[in-house]
C-alpha cells in the first residue's frame, strides 16, 4: 500500500484541543455537543470549519489552523473557545480540560451518532465505552517524508517529559487512582493505540498499514491511533501522548516544547546526524513511570540506561532548546514550562484541591473550569 506524505513547511504547527462540558452547579458532564455545534453552524447550515464533535457528546474539539508561531496557534484556539462560550454560558454550562473527569461515569455518557464512532464502540465494547478521556494533539510540519519516522522514533525519548508535564488524570470515576495519568494507560487499551513500532523505513510502515487494512483491523492509516505518529495527510508528526491541559499557558508551553524538539531533530537530520533512540522496553517503562509518578518519575534517558529525575531532565532540555525557541519565536511559551514545574502539573494541583476541600471532587472540577477561564494560578 502506497501512502503519500503530503508536503509541509518545516516546523509549522497545528493544535487540537479536546474540551469537556460540565454543569456549572454540579460539575457533572453534560451531553450538549449537538446543541453547541448546531448553534455554531453557518447561515447555510454548514458546520464550523474548526470546532467539531468527538466520540462523546460531552466534548467539543477545537482545531487550530496552520501557524508558524505557537502564540498564534494558542490565540486561534482562544478565539474558538470564546465562540463556544457564547453558546454554553447561557446554558449554565462550563468548560474544562483534563485527561479525565474526576467523578464522571462512563455509562452516563452519550456517544456521538456517527458511523465511525459506532463502529469503534461495537468493536472495542467496554474499553471503548470507557474512553472518557481528553487530550491535546500537536502537529509539527516535516519538510521531507524520509524525516518522519526517524523523528517519531526519537521523540519517544521525550515521552516521559511530555507525559509528566501534561499529566492531569489522577481520578477515574470518583476514585483516586494513584496514577498521575490514568488516561495514558486507559487509552492504550484500544487495539491500534499506545506506543508506535519503531520502523526502519517508510516502506515498513506502509506494509504495516496494508496488513491491518487487509485483515479488517482498520480502514485507513488515520485509524492507527499511536501516541506519536506520522500524519501523512497533513505532512506532520503528531504528538498525541499528552493529557488534556487546563489552561492556555500550559497549552502554549507543551506545544512550544514539542515544536522545538521536532525542529531541532529536523535540523540535525539535515546536518547528516543519526537521531538517538532507545530500546522499546525502555520506552515502555518510561511511559509507565511517567503515568504512575508524574513529576516524581525517575526516567531512563538513553540506550545506555542512564537515569534522572524527570524535572531535572526537562530543565536541561529547556536550556538546550533555548536557541531553537528563539529562532521559532516561542521563547516565552517554552519559558512557561517553568511555570508548570513551579506550580505543579495539573494532577498535582487537582490532588491539592481535593485535599484542601475534604476530598470534594466537585471542588476539583470547579478549579479546572476556573483555570480554563482565567488561566493558570487563578
Amino acid at each position: 500500500m502506497k501512502i503519500d506524505f503530503a508536503p509541509s513547511e518545516r516546523s509549522t504547527l497545528g493544535i487540537e484541543w479536546e474540551v469537556a462540558m460540565v454543569d456549572r452547579t454540579t460539575g457533572d458532564l453534560v451531553s450538549v455537543a449537538t446543541e453547541v455545534l448546531t448553534a455554531l453552524q453557518g447561515p447555510d447550515g454548514e458546520p464550523h470549519p474548526q470546532i467539531t464533535n468527538e466520540l462523546l457528546l460531552n466534548t467539543v474539539e477545537l482545531v487550530s489552523g496552520v501557524h508558524h508561531r505557537v502564540s498564534d496557534a494558542v490565540d486561534d484556539l482562544q478565539g474558538q473557545l470564546a465562540e463556544v462560550r457564547a453558546i454554553t454560558d447561557p446554558l449554565d454550562v462550563e468548560l474544562m480540560c483534563a485527561g479525565s473527569h474526576p467523578f464522571g461515569q462512563w455509562y452516563d455518557q452519550e456517544v456521538t451518532d456517527k458511523e465511525r464512532y459506532h463502529k469503534l464502540i461495537d468493536r472495542t465494547q467496554w474499553w471503548g465505552r470507557n474512553m472518557m478521556i481528553w487530550g491535546i494533539h500537536v502537529h509539527v510540519g516535516i519538510d521531507a517524508a524520509d524525516k518522519a519516522l526517524p523523528i517519531v522514533d526519537s521523540l519517544l525519548n521525550y515521552y516521559p517529559h511530555l507525559q509528566a508535564l501534561s499529566a492531569s488524570s489522577p481520578f477515574w470515576g470518583g476514585v483516586r487512582t494513584g496514577y498521575a495519568s490514568n488516561r495514558a494507560l486507559m487509552f492504550q487499551q484500544l487495539p491500534t493505540a499506545g506506543l508506535p513500532y519503531q520502523f526502519g523505513a517508510w516502506a515498513n510502515y506502509e506494509e504495516y498499514v496494508d496488513d491491518l487494512v487487509r485483515t479488517g483491523v482498520i480502514s485507513d492509516h488515520s485509524e492507527v491511533r499511536w501516541d506519536v505518529r506520522p500524519s501523512p495527510k497533513w505532512g506532520t508528526v503528531e504528538m498525541r501522548a499528552c493529557d488534556g491541559l487546563s489552561s492556555p499557558e500550559e497549552i502554549g508551553a507543551v506545544a512550544a516544547f514539542i515544536q522545538c524538539l521536532v525542529d531541532d531533530m529536523s535540523e540535525r537530520l539535515d546536518a547528516g546526524e543519526d537521531l538517538p533512540t532507545m530500546q522499546p522496553w525502555y520506552v515502555r517503562e518510561n511511559k509507565w513511570r511517567a503515568a504512575r509518578y508524574g513529576m516524581e518519575a525517575e526516567i531512563i534517558l538513553n540506550a545506555a540506561g542512564d537515569e534522572e529525575l524527570v524535572t531535572d531532565a526537562v530543565r536541561r532540555e529547556l536550556a538546550r532548546l533555548a536557541p531553537v525557541a528563539e529562532r521559532l519565536g516561542c521563547s516565552a511559551e517554552l519559558g512557561n514550562v517553568e511555570l508548570i514545574l513551579s506550580q505543579g502539573a495539573s494532577y498535582q494541583r487537582q490532588l491539592a484541591v481535593a485535599e484542601a476541600n475534604g476530598g470534594s471532587l466537585q471542588a476539583v472540577v470547579s478549579s479546572l473550569t476556573r483555570e480554563l477561564r482565567h488561566g493558570l494560578g487563578a
